[in-house]
């Protein structure tokens, strides 16, 4: 039994466009989330002393044990965010036709 070629063309289905898992705003908060770890690790960083018989105190001073952890902890949770936020639908089929 011969198919028509009509019914042939028909059958043909169209390659679907490659799409990335993220959009441009959920790279941009992601971005925005590093830039609050790297701040927050930065701000941890130090306290040391050169000689290592002596004792710093500077190793618990307020920047390091109540700004840089909070830093960090809104660092995650932007990541965090960043990671779940779904695409609009709108976007995501404006992207197709491109």
């Amino acid at each position: 039994m011969a198919v028509p070629k009509e019914v042939k063309k028909e059958i043909r289905t169209e390659k679907p466009k490659m799409q990335f898992a993220f959009d441009k705003k959920n790279y941009m908060i992601l971005i925005g989330g590093i830039a609050l770890l790297i701040l927050g690790f930065i701000l941890l960083s130090g306290g040391g002393s050169k000689d290592p018989n002596e004792f710093s105190d500077e190793l618990f001073s307020k920047r390091r044990m109540v700004i840089a952890p909070i830093i960090l902890m809104l660092g995650y949770i932007t990541v965090a965010v960043a990671i779940m936020t779904k695409r609009d639908e709108h976007t995501a089929s404006d992207d197709n036709q491109e």
